[in-house]
């Protein structure tokens, strides 16, 4: 079941969060990278909670996943990597943006992800929303290629203890 993410799941969004980084990024990342990321830039960006577009989906009352779009311009990172200023995009010029999916490593290639990204593309273009546009870490990369996704950019974001991480722009017509 798919739901809306509140206010009141941060806390098991940010554990699920942990948990889902540790577990499936060990293959793509280093041990500092993926702490380094969980501290400057993986976490809740509470505006997609506000914008009622980041959702939950649930196996048998547990957090099995999230994720959710954007109408704004940020394209990662959660409250502790964005701007304060997020301005609204043009559904007719902008894509929409694809944020914040993790899965519990317990559930990982179950199709979670696959349902959370179906649901926010349909709610994307409900919007009017022409194109979607992400920030995929390595591991996530399978899944987007699978669904459409197209590589647009390479992006080593600098971390701020010295760290880099590497990321991909992508790209897909709705």
């Amino acid at each position: 079941m798919i739901r809306l993410a509140t206010f009141k799941d941060i806390p098991e969004l940010e554990k699920l969060l942990n948990l889902s980084v540790r577990g499936l990024s060990t293959e793509h990342y280093t041990s500092n990278q993926i702490e380094s990321a969980l501290k400057y830039i993986f976490g809740i960006d509470t505006q997609l909670i506000r914008d009622h577009t980041y959702y939950i989906a649930e196996i048998d009352g547990s957090i099995a996943g999230c994720g959710g779009w954007s109408m704004r311009n940020t394209l990662y990172g959660g409250d502790q990597h964005k701007e304060l200023e997020d301005p609204l995009l043009d559904p007719k010029t902008d894509a929409a943006r694809i944020r914040a999916f993790f899965v519990h490593p317990d559930y990982a290639r179950r199709g979670i992800g696959r349902q959370i990204m179906e649901y926010c593309e349909a709610e994307a273009k409900r919007h009017g929303f022409l194109s979607m546009e992400l920030g995929a870490t390595l591991p996530g990369m399978p899944l987007y290629k699978a669904m459409g996704f197209l590589e647009v950019e390479e992006i080593v974001e600098p971390l701020f203890d010295g760290e880099k991480l590497e990321i991909v722009r992508m790209r897909k017509t709705i």
